[in-house]
């Protein structure tokens, strides 16, 4: 077939046989034959051009409204050949100088050639989206098949499963197949177009539809174009709404869409990096600015608090986990100003999350609340506790924000106090959130050190240190600041509690203590039994009267101290009672001896539980919480 001889950008060999094989032939000889193959090579194009030609009648009704790559695949394959053959002739014709008319020629079939493959891009992009998003709506047809195939029939659920499984593995399959070839088919329409120098009519239909499916898609996912000034006036309330929308749009918007985007951009434009390139730029710079710029306007938010820190954490914390992919996408120069406005984002979100985190600081040390009756967990323990805990949770993006931020040690701390949860020479991520955990800890623990001194009772005071400790030690115990302060500084904070609780024991019921000790061996007449009788039931009174308000929340720690108390007093008491019992009341001093082992384990058992004290661990003090952070407690946890 003649048409063979221009399938390449250059003439075959056999053309230059033919005009260099008869040296004797006249030059105008071998001009005729070219012309007269140049001649038959266009007609023979322009033949299958105008079967598809959209204007005049000379192509039928049908073959005007009918869709060429979608129901005639070898006629498809026939257009671009031909077109590709009339391109090839085109530039052999012009090298050549041939007959201006054959070019022009030449030139009107080629713009009936590119108006029919503009018709078949559109017609491609506007009838297959369904098929160019084949990862989001195979996994949405999964959950929908597996849906609507629940039986209420339980003889028949392996059946049934396996059967949805064999329809939803068909579907997926179809849908991959189908998206495949469409995404050649326009791979194939958009090198023809570029080949043939109608690049930029071919980026222009295929950026204005796919331009509009990234718009249509940010706005059903809930992204607006906002603005600083309509951010600012908006109330915590409803912009905490918009950002809980962002948070959940933004991983479908990176993950799938946009890189989805480009994977189809990529595809179908592989011919040409400079075009490619432009076109996924044009597509999406606009939406992802859009999409990236909301975070920096949250950071900017004036009315910034500290219960908002959690929420700043959320949006920094998306951006960071979404990074790769981010760089991934927008890696060519056109797109840089996404990812600048992805980084500002994130430098803001750093900033705001560094000031709040300042002002958390600065409300432990200016807290002037009073220790709380009873001694039990002050509000400002249970407060920044539960905040270090939620803020553990952001562990990653926490350690990025602090990491070259440095302590600002603003009153002098005791030593004992501030144990470094890793090597001082250690300057990864981890450390420096471990040690800034710990530095908070300390500063909270200084300050409950500066409310126990306000106690009369120097036992309350070692009690109120040691319940405020272990409500630490159990919220550490209990969440990812666990893992992040380590074993080190668990034991050895656990080892001052049982320091405070013995100094409370030994300050808190020194009387009865005191009396017990060595007396229970100790031969005594019946009037210094009866003495010590007098002056143990004094102690041991006094003690009682004065701890039946003092509390201790924890029931482990609470059951901890009872038996502890219980070795030491009763078992003590239990055999001066025994041997003294019966001489005590056959001198006529029965009232003396007031209490049975089983009475005092009767009182023990009364003890610490405070006023107030509820079955759940909690005391009435307990509403002077803040509320702020009552409130991000709930919608964060």
């Amino acid at each position: 077939m003649r048409t063979g001889y221009f399938s390449s950008s250059r003439p075959s060999s056999p053309l230059h046989s033919s005009t260099t094989s008869t040296s004797n032939s006249p030059s105008h000889h071998t001009s005729s034959f070219s012309q007269s193959l140049m001649e038959d090579t266009i007609n023979d194009a322009g033949a299958t051009i105008k079967k598809w030609d959209l204007d005049t009648s000379s192509s039928t009704s049908f073959n005007r409204i009918a869709n060429l790559f979608r129901d005639f695949r070898e006629d498809a394959q026939k257009f671009l050949d031909a077109v590709n053959n009339l391109q090839h002739a085109m530039h052999f014709v012009i090298k050549e100088s041939s007959s201006s008319e054959l070019l022009v020629h030449a030139q009107n079939l080629m713009q009936i050639a590119m108006k029919r493959l503009q018709k078949e891009m559109y017609t491609i992009l506007s009838g297959n989206r369904y098929f160019l998003d084949s990862e989001t709506l195979s996994t949405r047809s999964s959950r929908r098949s597996t849906r609507s195939s629940v039986s209420d029939d339980d003889d028949h659920d392996d059946e049934i499963n396996e059967t949805t499984n064999n329809e939803v593995s068909t579907r997926a399959s179809e849908i991959e197949r189908v998206s495949e070839l469409v995404m050649a088919n326009l791979k194939a329409i958009a090198d023809c177009m570029i080949g043939a120098g109608y690049g930029k009519e071919c980026v222009k239909i295929y950026t204005l539809n796919r331009k509009s499916v990234i718009d249509e898609t940010l706005y059903y996912l809930g992204v607006e174009k906002l603005t600083s000034s309509q951010i600012q006036k908006m109330d915590w309330e409803m912009l905490e709404k918009k950002t809980k929308t962002w948070l959940n749009a933004v991983k479908i918007a990176v993950s799938t869409l946009l890189h989805g985007e480009k994977i189809l951009c990529d595809h179908v434009f592989s011919a040409s990096d400079t075009i490619r390139e432009t076109c996924f730029s044009e597509i999406a710079k606009e939406g992802a600015v859009t999409l990236f710029a909301f975070p920096e306007m949250v950071a900017k938010y004036k009315q910034l608090s500290l219960e908002k820190m959690f929420t700043v954490l959320d949006l920094y914390n998306s951006i960071s986990e979404l990074w790769d992919e981010i760089d991934f996408i927008f890696t060519s120069s056109s797109l840089a100003m996404v990812k600048s406005q992805a980084v500002s984002s994130l430098l803001k979100l750093g900033e705001a999350s560094r000031y709040m985190l300042l002002e958390f600081e600065s409300a432990i040390q200016k807290d002037s609340s009073k220790a709380t009756a009873g001694g039990g967990v002050h509000p400002l323990t249970r407060y920044v506790m539960n905040y270090l805990v939620f803020l553990s949770d952001y562990s990653n993006a926490f350690a990025e924000i602090i990491v070259d931020y440095p302590l600002s040690a603003q009153f002098p701390l005791p030593e004992s106090y501030f144990v470094s949860p890793s090597p001082a020479d250690d300057d990864s991520p981890s450390s420096a959130i471990s040690l800034r955990l710990a530095w908070l800890i300390l500063i909270l623990l200084c300050k409950l050190d500066g409310k126990a001194q306000h106690y009369k009772e120097v036992s309350l005071s070692y009690l109120f240190l040691a319940n405020n400790l272990n409500y630490v030690v159990l919220k550490v115990n209990k969440s990812n600041l666990k893992f992040l302060l380590g074993s080190d500084w668990l034991s050895k904070h656990i080892t001052k509690i049982k320091q405070y609780m013995s100094n409370y024991e030994r300050m808190g019921w020194n009387k009865v203590l005191t009396s017990l000790q060595g007396n229970s061996m100790v031969e005594m007449s019946l009037p210094e039994a009866r003495e010590w009788f007098i002056k143990f039931n004094s102690g041991f009174e006094e003690a009682y009267r004065m701890q039946s308000s003092w509390a201790i929340p924890d029931p482990k720690l609470r059951d901890e101290v009872k038996i502890s108390l219980a070795k030491k007093i009763i078992s003590g008491y239990r055999i001066f009672y025994k041997k003294y019992r019966e001489s005590m009341r056959s001198g006529g001093a029965k009232s003396v001896v007031r209490f049975a082992p089983d009475d005092l384990q009767n009182y023990l058992s009364d003890l610490f539980y405070g006023a107030g004290f509820s079955e759940h661990g909690t005391t009435s003090y307990d509403s002077s919480l803040p509320s702020s952070f009552i409130s991000t407690s709930s919608s964060h946890r």
